[in-house]
């Protein structure tokens, strides 16, 4: 999908996206994870007549209430939450214990502003609803209304699903499930339908059960009536029947199940009602927990911290060594992690020494921010987390193998372009290779192949002409001598950063996406982010480029997410890492490159983006920490607050 959600909602210019035509197996078009995209402004439009519809939303209130007896000061949690139409209503009939929670960032953040609008105290957080960060016995009651359950390729997300809940409800409370009939669904859905969405635009649908008949699977495609195709999409939902949730439930252990009135929809437009038709309304209680034991004296995990070495030299760095700036940013970090409960840290900088030290280290993970490479060598970054797999240690961040392919720019646009994600044009040219044929489009810009950290990409970078080319050429030899080089078409457009925390299969979250502003940068300077915005403090590249969250349409910014959860999957980074992107002439967004561990510092991008949501530099920090936590399965013994943190 290409179009942008603002202009379907306002009737402007509206992009098309190509559409697949005539699809005989709907099954083998259906994306896996459809859920990560679908959830947007066209799905508020598609769907609006049903889950935008106020006399809805106030009967299955009401039938909720009385169902699971829930009382004003219960703790409850809108889980799938949405848009948050139940949460807020509950909010706006007194109820003062409200979380929602929703994978989708526009759903939540529609939420956030439609709660803040009319006043109401609801906490709304993004989460994957297989992988919730509350500790136990944290709720009264935990509702999935709007037919939100079942989404997953595999039943077995679905039991995880289950799993969770209950371990954050509370002795005996209620969990509340408004799920389609698969009973009464897999004999009555409509093979096809369509419907007019309003003035401009209509949705076409068809429908069929997979090869093993547990799954409907849809296929929407939405049309403006003048501009043709604008969405072509696929998503799927498992047929639960009364016997088989029933059967579900009471194997993890929920009790007292009872079947209530069954939900209709009602369309205010009389549209197609498709899964929300027919649905399935039922609450049980908890199991019995047995009471816990006192744990007596927690222990707090201990992490060592892997940096460069400020003793050694660094070529990166201005005047090639560790400088005031650096040693600030170092400090203020020893100065944030120290506010993160549930964590005692210790620092390993000193590289002659790293491997003894390694040896006997007894850390419960290692926290590597030695972006670095080992003996301060750029080349030697992957050396870091293979020498701390060699000696058993646990560490946060990418693997030697992620980053040594992101090191290599060639072999991440090999793996872009083999995934559809829209790159530059590139040419590249050998160590030893003079006799190449030059590009002939212009401005261009060299990069060397290898490294990070923007070395050899400067402002002389960016050429105009075949002479300026060859000139620059030659110095990048001279500096990085036996590096091939790539030689990119230069990017005019806006320059946007991805930045992902988490890992895939647990929760892996998109920050805001962050836009580079080079308003104030003096005429005639090319507008990139290269060395000397980096290491030169007395460079108008380090004073005047600002940062500031993108107002990009909300369209383009699903895209540039889901390029990068693809690339974040396809190179196996790990907790966090970030995606840089830009402009072309066209208004194609490409990417420009991937960095995993990226860094790490109070004023770089990543918390930067992580600022524009909320967080503290220290919030931050704590989070990849989680992550790592999380995918390596430490054991958590943080107290209460570092373990109810949601990021």
């Amino acid at each position: 999908m290409t179009t942008s959600p603002s202009s379907v909602a306002s009737g402007r210019s509206v992009r098309k996206c190509s559409t697949l035509g005539p699809v005989a197996d709907l099954e083998k078009h259906l994306p896996a994870e459809w859920w990560r995209e679908l959830f947007n402004s066209i799905y508020l439009k598609t769907d609006g007549d049903v889950v935008e519809n106020n006399l809805n939303t106030d009967r299955e209130v009401s039938d909720l209430i009385v169902a699971a007896d829930i009382r004003r000061k219960d703790r409850l949690l809108d889980l799938c939450c949405g848009q948050g139409r139940h949460s807020l209503e509950l909010a706006g009939r007194g109820f003062s214990n409200v979380t929602g929670v929703d994978r989708s960032r526009y759903l939540i953040r529609l939420a956030k502003r439609r709660a803040s609008k009319r006043g109401l105290n609801v906490t709304f957080k993004e989460g994957d609803a297989r992988a919730l960060r509350f500790p136990e016995n944290s709720f009264d009651c935990v509702f999935l209304m709007g037919n939100s359950f079942g989404y997953f390729d595999q039943e077995t997300d679905d039991h995880r699903v289950i799993d969770v809940i209950k371990k954050v409800l509370c002795t005996d409370g209620q969990i509340a499930l408004d799920i389609t009939d698969g009973d009464w669904m897999r004999g009555n859905f409509e093979p096809r339908s369509w419907e007019w969405i309003d003035q401009n635009h209509f949705v076409c649908r068809e429908r069929s059960l997979s090869s093993d008949d547990q799954r409907l699977i849809t296929r929407e495609v939405v049309t403006h009536a003048e501009r043709g195709v604008i969405a072509d999409q696929f998503y799927a939902e498992r047929l639960y029947s009364r016997e088989s949730i029933e059967r579900l439930l009471e194997a993890k252990g929920f009790r007292d199940l009872v079947f209530h009135a069954s939900f209709k929809g009602e369309s205010n437009r009389n549209g197609d009602l498709g899964m929300m038709a027919h649905r399935i309304f039922l609450t049980a209680n908890a199991p019995h927990k047995a009471a816990s034991k006192p744990r007596g004296e927690t222990r707090p995990l201990k992490v060592t911290v892997v940096m460069g070495d400020p003793h050694m030299p660094d070529q990166v760095k201005k005047n090639g060594q560790f400088n005031p700036e650096d040693m600030e940013t170092i400090d203020i970090f020893k100065k944030s992690v120290l506010e993160i409960d549930g964590y005692i840290f210790d620092y390993l900088d000193d590289h002659k020494t790293i491997k003894s030290s390694l040896g006997t280290n007894k850390s419960d993970f290692v926290f590597n921010l030695c972006d670095e490479g080992l003996n301060n060598d750029p080349f030697m970054e992957l050396h870091v987390p293979a020498l701390l797999e060699s000696y058993g240690v646990p560490y946060t961040g990418a693997g030697p193998a992620c980053l040594g392919m992101c090191y290599d720019k060639s072999l991440v646009r090999a793996v872009a372009m083999a995934n559809d994600i829209p790159v530059p044009l590139e040419t590249y040219i050998g160590a030893s290779d003079y006799a190449a044929n030059l590009p002939s489009i212009f401005p261009a810009i060299l990069k060397p192949v290898f490294g990070d950290s923007s070395i050899g990409i400067t402002k002389d970078a960016v050429v105009d002409s075949a002479e300026g080319l060859v000139a620059y050429l030659e110095k990048l030899r001279e500096i990085l001598p036996g590096q091939p080089v790539l030689i990119q078409e230069f990017l005019f457009g806006p320059e946007y950063s991805v930045a992902l925390l988490g890992n895939p299969g647990q929760d892996l979250k998109a920050l805001p996406i962050l836009e580079v502003d080079y308003g104030n940068l003096p005429e005639g300077l090319p507008r990139i982010l290269g060395y000397e915005s980096k290491w030169l403090p007395d460079s108008p590249y380090w004073n005047d480029i600002k940062y500031h969250e993108t107002r990009l349409d909300s369209e383009s910014q699903r895209s540039l997410v889901a390029y990068s959860r693809t690339l974040f999957e396809r190179l196996r980074c790990q907790d966090y890492a970030r995606f840089d992107f830009r402009t072309d002439a066209r208004g194609e967004i490409k990417l420009l490159e991937v960095n995993p561990n990226p860094g790490w510092c109070w004023d770089g991008k990543m918390n930067l983006m992580a600022g524009f949501d909320g967080m503290s530099y220290t919030d931050f920090l704590r989070n990849i920490l989680e992550a790592a936590r999380e995918r390596l399965s430490i054991k958590a013994f943080p107290p209460k607050q570092s373990q109810e943190h949601v990021a």
